[in-house]
């Protein structure tokens, strides 16, 4: 396993929830017990995740370690800021999870960055 292909893959993720953010919002928001809503953000949030998750399926085509490292940094910020908002009150504790992948995401990339630093 190289870091593009973890990053590859994270990108399946990332194009499956953008999916479903975009197109059955409250299906997703119920499964995790998180209360429906008719807003358009949620929406929005979805072509946001899209838009993410075609930079990073890119990205991990052309192997490009600077954005490759990038990433390990950006998804761990994304764990503490989901982790910063529940603790402020302001966001479910559900947030976490989404957090927790990214989190698991952001290391699984880091280890292989630092495995692959190693070899050569």
């Amino acid at each position: 396993m190289t870091a593009s292909n973890t990053v590859k893959y994270f990108s399946y993720y990332l194009f499956v929830l953008a999916a479903v953010l975009m197109f059955v919002p409250n299906m997703m928001l119920s499964v995790f017990q998180i209360a429906e809503t008719n807003e358009v953000w949620i929406r929005v949030v979805g072509v946001l995740v899209a838009c993410i998750a075609v930079y990073y399926h890119e990205m991990s085509k052309l192997n490009s370690l600077p954005f490759l490292r990038l990433t390990v940094g950006v998804r761990i910020f994304v764990f503490a800021a989901f982790t910063g908002l529940w603790l402020a009150g302001v966001g479910p504790v559900q947030l976490i999870l989404f957090g927790v992948v990214d989190a698991l995401a952001a290391f699984w990339t880091w280890n292989n960055l630092r495995q692959a630093a190693t070899v050569k």
